[in-house]
């Protein structure tokens, strides 16, 4: 609330009409989903998103330039780029839809709507009692992981962004509370530390969207690129021993959404805790971008620096850390699983 109490006059007053037009948009949308015809629903979503995808132009930009700065060897073709760029902007539609429309079904029909695959591993993990992480990204309908898991009785808290606008983040902590998702707000952080802390505690899922390679104080390989990534993730699994499971719901050729669980990823233990915090993450990276590349038009393509990514490549990477991040702090002082 600080930054928003700083806003004064017709400035806040058009950020605060922002927000009061999406809540409503959003809180009419969903009570209308319940009367009118899906196909009609879906015909309106993609006549939105054609249009979205022309006129919020800066993001579509970005979405190509990201794509020619680490799949241009791989797609040499400008148009196929561009290509590429449309079908990720309307999965990302779909995705919203899913998400919507999963609100107004029941456990038995979400369950239907959604396949599982690998459960065996969530189940092995769970039954070691410290908790699960589960990685993953913006790829496919990943709004529809906690939905499924919830759905079959698992325990599952996700960690989120909220806007700064609490009246709006409230009201989708309310949805996502109504399918049996738990939030923990990702700020502030010493708190977001606490509330994952508390959740593994309780041998609950935790879901981590680690894809954001736009801060942090670990660099890693991704597509070529040095990038900065988050270290939080693997300091959790290394300070807490919960097990690391790899999680994608994607959306398959006969258009149905798979939820697929992989083997976990075990934490690489160096000689002492930055070193083997820089080894995981990149051990994590990998992982994601193995993803990535198997479902390249179902990942959004924003996840990388404003700036033109073909100007951060790079070919070292840190060595040293000066200091620990502010997650691995508040991890040590809050304490670690017993």
């Amino acid at each position: 609330m600080a930054k928003l109490s700083r806003r004064a006059g017709l400035g806040y007053f058009l950020y605060d009409l922002r927000y009061r037009m999406g809540e409503y948009a959003l809180r009419g949308f969903i009570r209308c989903l319940r009367y009118i015809p899906f196909r009609a629903v879906e015909i309106f979503t993609s006549l939105t998103t054609w249009a979205a995808f022309y006129l919020v132009w800066p993001y579509r930009r970005r979405m190509e330039e990201n794509i020619s700065a680490t799949l241009s060897d791989e797609i040499p073709d400008l148009a196929e780029r561009k290509a590429l760029a449309w079908r990720a902007w309307r999965n990302f539609a779909r995705t919203v839809l899913d998400t919507t429309a999963i609100l107004h079904c029941s456990k038995e029909q979400i369950i239907a709507r959604v396949g599982l695959v690998g459960e065996e591993h969530l189940a092995t993990a769970l039954k070691k009692g410290k908790g699960v992480l589960a990685l993953s990204a913006h790829l496919g309908s990943f709004t529809m992981i906690g939905a499924r898991l919830a759905a079959s009785g698992y325990p599952f808290s996700v960690l989120v962004k909220h806007p700064a606008h609490q009246r709006f983040a409230r009201l989708t902590d309310d949805y996502r509370s109504q399918i049996g998702i738990h939030t923990i707000a990702a700020k502030p952080r010493r708190e977001a530390v606490r509330g994952i802390l508390k959740a593994l505690r309780q041998n609950r899922i935790v879901l981590v969207i680690a894809d954001e390679f736009k801060s942090g104080d670990v660099l890693v390989d991704f597509f070529g690129l040095k990038l900065p990534a988050p270290r939080g993730p693997a300091t959790l699994a290394l300070r807490t021993g919960a097990v690391t499971l790899p999680m994608f719901a994607t959306r398959q050729a006969d258009d149905l959404l798979t939820l697929s669980i992989g083997a976990p990823i075990e934490p690489v233990i160096r000689d002492d805790l930055d070193a083997s915090v820089l080894a995981t993450t990149a051990l994590y990276t990998r992982h994601l971008e193995q993803a990535i590349r198997r479902y390249p038009s179902q990942w959004n393509w924003l996840g990388l620096p404003r700036r033109r990514a073909n100007s951060i490549r790079s070919e070292t990477v840190r060595d040293e850390f000066a200091a620990q991040s502010a997650s691995d702090d508040a991890i040590q002082k809050t304490g670690t699983l017993s």
